[in-house]
């Protein structure tokens, strides 16, 4: 096999489809080896405008290298990756430079357009906009219902949820369609700061509704809230920090991937980690303390078996999401999510 320079050209595209992958498979004529190579690879990207022309993406020529590992068949390879669509069509040059160097005969190099499918991203619009409209008329009925009490008679559940009410309306991300509307990489930020900002809340109402069920009264900011906006607080910036990493050297770079930024990355995870894992050793003891203190207080018992089992069956829901999407692959060393954690509906 000639490895010239490959000129590929992508299906038509509109807005709809979101992102778009660019892969390849390289196929040898021996199906029973094993090996595993750095290849350094060349790639230009070019939109197609509607008068035909194709001015550069970000006006270079970008080199990387890719890993090709191969075990009776070779994996596939991520060559680039555009998170947000300007152009309704692109043209990738492709070049290899060490494939010629290997020990072993090319037999082929199969390349795949990947993208959302258009009618998955109608549904997704769909889906969110009843989840929008179910979740203010559920914070409507919640305000209506408390404004008979004064602010003072309210317990710290629910003045929890006075503030994680609208704060999961914004996780439903009531501006999702601007995403279809604007070509820029805004919404989609918008929608990750969303999400991060309801999840922390949700972790601080853990911490805070298990640890003011034993403290009545006044709970001072200083002892009280400061430890555990601390510690959530952590773990929102690094959440937000990833997603913007990601974001903008995607943005800048459309051959990024975190693997050529590993060292960062692995700083950044074992910080993440760390605080994560100091978040549920505080919960934990917050909640064994409140069990071993208020199991013979009737009133205040049935509220901690409520919120525990509420707690139990959110943490159930989510792990069984992440499992549904990410598959086994969570629990390896994937830490950033690759193309394989995307929706299967490519075209």
């Amino acid at each position: 096999l000639q490895l010239k320079p490959f000129n590929l050209s992508s299906p038509p595209l509109s807005t709809y489809n979101q992102q778009l992958w660019l892969t390849c498979i390289v196929e040898l004529e021996q199906h029973d080896v094993s090996l595993k190579k750095n290849v350094s690879m060349t790639v230009k990207v070019l939109g197609v405008v509607k008068d035909g022309s194709t001015p550069y993406v970000n006006n270079q020529v970008h080199n990387r290298m890719r890993l090709l590992s191969c075990a009776q068949k070779c994996s596939e390879i991520i060559v680039a990756h555009l998170g947000y669509l300007n152009y309704t069509q692109y043209n990738i040059f492709v070049s290899f430079e060490d494939l010629n160097k290997l020990m072993y005969t090319i037999q082929n190099i199969t390349f795949t357009w990947k993208t959302y499918n258009p009618t998955f991203s109608q549904v997704e619009i769909w889906f969110r906009f009843v989840f929008v409209v179910l979740t203010f008329m559920v914070t409507c009925l919640f305000a209506h219902s408390l404004r008979k009490f004064s602010m003072r008679d309210w317990g710290i559940e629910q003045k929890w949820m006075s503030i994680l009410l609208p704060l999961l309306l914004l996780y439903n991300d009531p501006f999702f369609p601007l995403s279809f509307l604007v070509n820029s990489w805004f919404p989609g930020m918008l929608d990750d700061l969303f999400q991060s900002l309801f999840l922390c809340a949700l972790l601080l109402f853990w911490l805070c509704v298990y640890h003011g069920i034993r403290v009545q009264g006044e709970r001072k900011c200083l002892t009280f809230y400061l430890p555990k906006f601390f510690i959530v607080g952590l773990l929102w910036l690094a959440s937000v920090t990833l997603g913007i990493w990601q974001t903008v050297n995607e943005v800048h770079d459309p051959t990024y991937q975190y693997r050529v930024d590993t060292g960062n990355f692995q700083g950044m995870k074992i910080f993440f980690l760390v605080v994560a894992s100091t978040y549920v050793l505080y919960l934990l003891f917050l909640i064994v303390r409140a069990c071993s203190e208020l199991h013979n207080m009737p009133y205040v018992d049935l509220r901690l078996k409520f919120l525990t089992a509420l707690t139990f069956v959110v943490l159930v829901i989510s792990i069984v999401i992440l499992y549904l999407r990410f598959g086994a692959q969570v629990l390896q060393d994937n830490f950033v999510a690759e193309l394989s954690t995307h929706y299967q509906n490519y075209i």
